[in-house]
């Protein structure tokens, strides 16, 4: 990456520096879960004591978890979402909607969501202004007074869980195939640039300000996973574009979460960087997220995470 390269000022890239990251998605979904101390979350995601560390003190950094003396001798900490932590509840809900729609599996406890009207659901995302359910062919994007451009993150390696899939009791595994697709940074913002209206090889290296061979192997892993499918437009010399399918698509509520949250805790005083605005009712899209069986809005308090 070239020295002084600086992206557009994208709130869901905001947001995917601090969440794009597996290890930072299992510690999020155990928070809402009510998971707290160290030995807990070791013990469920079967992860470095080293590792483990880092990830907490960098959301601790971040200000999505704060952490409380429980006991002095000897001393010992736990780990509880901050209001800014707690605001991610919504994205939480969109992961595992997403993951249930393509990927069900009944053997898995977090895929059963039960609302407070009784009910297992699937929580969708509306309009607060008009009511309407929201997909991504309803909406339109235009630069918000934040809009402008900023330094790169700097990547971070990743590690794999000492504790493989195949030992996991069924029951206890967390949202394996959100985490191969959003757990790893480049390929989270290569998803979130898709949702800009990006297709070309060209345009994600410039949007992205990533290697070429980073790019590709990511492209390849989107193409492979189903989020992407590569079509071509020229044939001399051959060009191809990548495309969000159905399955892609369908991450919408998702961004749009990441969005709004971005918006919120990360866009400082110049505002949004961009505007979303629902092309129903042609207001600046306010999201909610409600329960597909009840049509009441959900949140923290009225959700049981399986």
């Amino acid at each position: 990456m070239e020295t002084g390269h600086r992206l557009a000022s994208n709130s869901a890239r905001r947001a995917l520096d601090i969440l794009g990251d597996r290890w930072t998605l299992m510690i999020l979904h155990l928070a809402f879960k009510r998971v707290r101390r160290f030995d807990d979350f070791r013990a469920r995601i079967g992860i470095a004591r080293s590792l483990l560390t880092d990830r907490l003190r960098r959301m601790e950094a971040a200000g999505v978890i704060r952490r409380e003396r429980y006991q002095d001798r000897p001393p010992r900490d736990e780990y509880r979402l901050t209001e800014m932590g707690l605001d991610l509840f919504g994205a939480s809900l969109m992961i595992i909607r997403w993951e249930k729609r393509w990927f069900p599996d009944d053997r898995v406890d977090v895929h059963k969501l039960r609302h407070s009207c009784g009910k297992v659901f699937l929580p969708e995302l509306r309009c607060r202004t008009c009511g309407e359910e929201v997909t991504a062919r309803d909406v339109i994007s235009e630069d918000g007074p934040g809009a402008g451009f900023e330094p790169p993150q700097r990547a971070r390696a990743q590690r794999r869980s000492i504790i493989e899939r195949g030992d996991l009791d069924p029951h206890q595994r967390m949202l394996e195939r959100a985490i191969d697709v959003l757990g790893d940074r480049w390929t989270a913002q290569t998803i979130a640039s898709a949702f800009m209206g990006i297709r070309r090889f060209s345009a994600f290296e410039a949007d992205l300000g990533v290697a070429p061979n980073i790019l590709a192997d990511r492209l390849a892993r989107l193409v492979e996973l189903g989020v992407l499918e590569r079509k071509q437009y020229q044939e001399k010399p051959e060009r191809f574009e990548y495309r969000l399918t159905p399955e892609g698509l369908d991450l919408f509520p998702l961004i749009v979460e990441l969005i709004r949250w971005g918006d919120r805790w990360l866009a400082g005083d110049a505002g949004p960087p961009q505007v979303i605005r629902h092309r129903t009712c042609g207001g600046q899209l306010v999201p909610m997220i409600t329960c597909n069986q009840c049509g009441e809005a959900v949140g923290p308090r009225s959700t049981i995470i399986g």
